[in-house]
This record gives C-alpha cells, structure tokens and sequence, in this order.
C-alpha cells in the first residue's frame, strides 16, 4: 500500500529509534529530563524565541495556546477550514469557554482588511476579540502557504488592535521549504508558535510550542491542567531531535513529489489544485462520488483522503519517488 493518506502516517527510521533507545532521560514534570530540555532549547533556537515547551500533541498546543491567550467569552479569529475551528471537537469552546470568529477565504489567507471588518474591542453585547489564529501551512485550504508579505500585515494589523497572534504550526517547516523564508521570521510576529515532530519530521509524536519565557510560563501550567505532564519524556523528545537534525532538509523532496502527483494526475484529465507544499488535492472524475473513488484507489494500492469533496494526498519520507509513479498509474488506471 502506497500511503498518501497523510504525513502522520510516517515511521520511524532505523536511526531515530536508535536515538530514542539510547535517549538519557529523567522526571519531565519535574524539569528532569535532559533530552526534553534539549530539544526546548533547539526549537527556541529554530525559532528566534525566548523558550519553547515539549508537549503530547499538536492539538494540545492549540488549546494551550488559546487558553494563555484569551479569557472566557472572548472571540478568536481564524480562517473558516483552520484546523483548530473545525477538526478538534470543540475543545477550545470546551476547556477556554471562547467563541470563535471565523473568516471565510478561498486558500485560508484572509487580509488586514478582512480581520479589520471582525475585530472588536468588546461590550457589554459583543464578545472581546482577544486572539488571531493563523495556520501555516493551511491543511483543509490544500496545503496553502501563507505570502510572507500578507502573514506580516495580518499580524501587524492585529497587533495595533490589541488582540494576540498565535500560528498554528504543524507543518511551518513545510513552508519554510516552499517559501525559502526562514522559521523564525514566521515565528517573529507571533505571541506563540507550535511545530509538530509527527509529521513531515517522522517522530512517532510530540509537538513544541514557543514564544516569550512569561508565555511558556503559563502555557505549561495548561500543560499539566490539560493532563500533559510526562515522565520520562526523553524517549519522544529524542525522536523530535532526530528529525530536526536528520529531516528538515529532506522536506524539499516532499515537495517535488507532490508537484510530480499533481502533474501526472492532471495528466490524466482530472481537476488538480496546483500543490504549495506537500499536499496534492483533487477532484474524482466527473459523475464519480469522492469516496467511491477513495475506495477505487485503496484497492488499486493507494490510500487517500476524502476532504471536503476532494481527495488529498500528502507526500512525506515514507513515499519514494518510485511509489509516486506508481501511485499515479494506479489512478491512471482507474480513470480510464
């Protein structure tokens, strides 16, 4: 099975389970382990930010993050596909009681004059906009990448408003590779930034989320309030280290196969979006349901993902250059 249903589904190599075998470790909870502060300090680094905080999950850091930034009854900004607004089950309406204000785009970037038009100061009738929420790059928009020029005024725009910025980084080191534009200029506007070790990294889990030393402060007290503390973490942390050090440069091949998916299934006659990033996105032939074809394509020896209509592919470390030709006979044969 060629598995282009997402770069989650990535394993660990040889040499990162290594790492994590001999990783040396101790009591995180209790600032112990020596792999875990490690690898705070080389993402602080990677991003230009006073500290950085190890946590299970990605969509731990959202909640987090939502949570040291806002109070309850506060209105977060976001665009209408974030992943945040609609593929977490609620948990920050759950955990930060806010609502959120979402902004409706074609690829997942609203402008300043968009966020202009939502931001409110807050009344006695009208929820406070504490917080903007940007993803970087934009799953469900189709792996879009944020113009760094337009990401810099959103952010600006919202800073002069009052309201805090956090990004969404799961796949940022993505973008780092599509645009050339470096992790830390991304992170340099925003109160917060997470990256994920799970994904185009190959860590079998693990996030970090950064930002000043007085945000990390109180984002780890939601840590433990959220049941993040660990114990021996060194064992994850060290698989995130490994990646850092071994993968990042590697992401520019995910890149070049999801441009050589999108030109060969367009190829083939199908609507293609133009890939950003690492996610290719399209559309079933004509009359054909999207998770029929989903189902066609599994049994050709290709899994995918039905989104909204589409099918995603995502390219990641374990898919060669190899499975994507095959990958796209398969769908050529599928096609007719």
């Amino acid at each position: 099975m060629i598995d282009l249903f997402s770069d989650t589904h990535t394993l660990p190599t040889d040499g990162m389970r290594r790492a994590m075998a001999e990783a040396e470790v101790g009591d995180e909870q209790l600032g112990e382990d020596p792999t875990t502060a490690r690898l705070q300090e080389q993402v602080a680094g990677l991003l230009g930010t006073e500290a950085a905080l190890f946590l299970p999950t990605g969509s731990m850091c959202n909640k987090v993050a939502i949570s040291a930034l806002t109070r309850a009854g506060d209105a977060v900004v976001c665009d209408h596909l974030a992943h945040v607004y609609r593929f977490e089950g609620g948990g920050p309406a759950v955990l930060s009681s806010v609502m959120f204000e979402p902004i409706v785009t074609e690829r997942g970037h609203f402008t300043p004059e968009q966020l202009t038009a939502v931001l409110n100061k807050g009344s006695v009738y009208q929820p406070r906009t504490s917080l903007v929420s940007l993803e970087q790059t934009h799953n469900f928009a189709g792996g879009t990448v944020w113009p760094i020029d337009l990401y810099e005024a959103v952010c600006s725009t919202a800073r002069e408003a009052g309201a805090s910025i956090y990004t969404d980084g799961a796949r940022l080191l993505n973008a780092v590779a599509a645009s050339g534009v470096p992790a830390a200029r991304w992170a340099a506007p925003a109160d917060a930034v997470w990256i994920d070790f799970s994904k185009g990294l190959g860590a079998p889990g693990g996030a970090a989320i950064a930002g000043s030393t007085e945000f990390i402060a109180e984002a780890n007290r939601f840590k433990y309030l959220y049941g993040g503390a660990m114990r021996q973490s060194g064992i994850l942390a060290a698989a995130a280290l490994y990646g850092l050090d071994h993968n990042i440069d590697r992401l520019q091949d995910d890149q070049e196969h999801a441009r050589r998916l999108a030109s060969g299934i367009a190829d083939r006659g199908l609507p293609v979006e133009e890939p950003e990033s690492n996610m290719v996105f399209f559309r079933p032939p004509a009359g054909q349901a999207t998770e029929a074809f989903v189902a066609a394509m599994r049994d050709a020896g290709v899994r995918a993902a039905p989104v909204a209509g589409r099918i995603r592919l995502v390219t990641h470390l374990g898919v060669s250059a190899d499975d994507v030709e095959k990958a796209i006979e398969a769908i050529a044969g599928l096609v007719g």
